[in-house]
């Protein structure tokens, strides 16, 4: 009988390519393990008390150690009482009490059962194209960041309805002064609060933003006119079957680096002001992993040790000194990859496609394990939290598990988006298989995947460009089968 259940068990093992393996690193012990409650997904559930109590209760008892709490979805309305923002009040026609302190509660209780408080806040976003509603609809048109679409026209982006998010441009000054305020605000109308993470502090992708505003500033960084704009910037070109894809034109490397140079001026910014309210808050952000096409967003999360120009030909050798890592308390990023292991991945190299990709691309990023394996190359010893969507896992609940194991085994913590997914569910024991499977070092990373020493090994392969969105989400949000609810 026991030959049997070990001849059994033995092909299980093999299968999940989660065996335990000698040297394993330290598992889960010590390590951060974050919580995500969406605004707007989870506003009639979380506008109770007793659900705040039992879902607090029940991070806790399965290891996690601090609740993020979306504060500012991305309609720009806010989850507290603000004299800079409007009040989100009602969603969906459920009407919450506007007289629970809804930030306030979460904050004593987590911090009565031991865990931290981190806000959560969409910046750069202030409307719900899906719903026409927040400030951008509300009196704010001018925020909206105008885009450069594949028919050649420039845009609103209010007006491309496919997309949940009505993104603003960064540089707007008014808009960059007005969020600038909310987080001021929040800090210091909540002196509890362990922390912030910004979320969606970016462009809305590769088609933004070509305003009148961006062009004016990015010739003065420039030095000179843009003769034709935006065709010196890229052009958009028929590749027939392909699909319809941008080509870059002259400027087109020195138009990233402005754009990551305006994202890292608004962080350090934002680092001070926080700061000068509440010297001991966190100041943390959250971005997605897939750093070969982080570009296309504007945002360079590396460490500015690092040089992407000697592994990425989009860069200049002056776009590492975008890197923001150093400005941040807290860093977690989005391991948004069915793929878990590098094994995995080899196995089925098919094209991945993330949100806020215009192109697709293969290579060793994209799985959770070759993903950590190239961070560490790149952010210079900093610390970074992986993070998983847990909607991905709906079909194969048991890569759930192995993807929580092993992030918090190749990184340095875990995020978890988000929890109304495992409520729907019901995927509590996976989770909580997660942290037992770390804790046992299984699902971890295999030695040969040890961290590059100093550049990003496995750098993507482009793949056709199409001018569609694919599933999944890159910034916290997507928190439900309609795309941020």
């Amino acid at each position: 009988m026991t030959t049997i259940i070990l001849l059994l068990i033995l092909p299980l093992i093999i299968l999940t390519g989660c065996a335990p393996k000698e040297k394993q690193p330290a598992p889960a012990a010590g390590k951060p393990a974050l919580m995500w409650f969406d605004a707007t997904a989870n506003f009639a559930t979380l506008s109770h008390p007793d659900s705040i109590d039992f879902y607090l209760q029940k991070i806790k008892s399965i290891g996690f150690t601090h609740a993020v709490v979306d504060v500012r979805p991305i309609t720009g309305e806010v989850l507290y009482e603000s004299a800079l923002a409007p009040r989100m009040t009602e969603w969906k026609g459920f009407t919450r009490d506007t007289t629970f302190d809804y930030l306030g509660y979460f904050i004593r209780k987590a911090h009565e059962l031991g865990l931290e408080v981190h806000a959560s806040l969409n910046v750069f976003v202030a409307g719900h194209n899906f719903h026409d509603r927040g400030q951008i609809y509300d009196g704010h048109p001018e925020w909206a960041s105008m885009v450069y679409t594949p028919t050649g026209e420039i845009i609103p982006i209010t007006e491309q309805k496919q997309k949940y998010s009505a993104m603003v441009n960064p540089i707007e000054p008014t808009f960059r002064e007005h969020i600038l305020e909310v987080l001021k605000e929040l800090v210091a109308k909540y002196p509890d609060l362990d922390g912030l993470i910004l979320d969606r502090v970016r462009y809305d992708g590769i088609m933004a933003d070509f305003s009148d505003l961006s062009r004016s500033e990015f010739e003065k960084y420039l030095g000179e006119p843009v003769e034709r704009f935006p065709e010196d910037i890229y052009a958009w070109q028929d590749k027939g079957s392909a699909g319809v894809d941008y080509v870059p034109g002259k400027h087109f490397k020195k138009w990233l680096e402005w754009r990551a140079k305006n994202i890292y001026d608004f962080m350090a910014l934002a680092r001070q002001e926080v700061k000068s309210v509440n010297p001991e808050i966190s100041f943390g952000d959250y971005t997605g992993a897939w750093y070969p096409s982080y570009y296309e967003v504007g945002v360079n999360w590396a460490s500015n040790a690092y040089d992407p120009s000697q592994d990425f030909d989009w860069a200049t050798p002056e776009y590492k000194n975008a890197g923001y890592a150093e400005l941040l308390d807290l860093y977690t990023t989005g391991n948004y990859y069915t793929h878990v292991t590098l094994e995995d991945y080899l196995k089925d190299t098919t094209v991945v496609k993330n949100e806020t990709d215009y192109r697709g691309a293969r290579g060793t990023w994209y799985c959770v394990e070759g993903s950590c394996n190239n961070i560490r190359g790149i952010m210079n010893g900093r610390p970074f939290i992986g993070g998983i969507l847990v909607d991905q896992f709906y079909d194969k609940p048991q890569d759930l598990s192995r993807t929580i194991a092993m992030n918090l085994q190749a990184s340095d913590g875990l995020m978890v988006f988000d929890i109304v997914h495992i409520i729907t569910k019901d995927l509590w024991n996976e989770v909580e298989e997660g942290f037992k499977m770390a804790a046992r070092g299984e699902c971890g990373p295999s030695e040969s995947a040890a961290g590059p020493s100093g550049n990003a090994a496995g750098t993507s392969e482009s793949a056709a460009g199409t001018s569609g969105n694919a599933a999944g989400s890159t910034d916290q949000g997507n928190a439900t089968s309609e795309p941020q609810p």
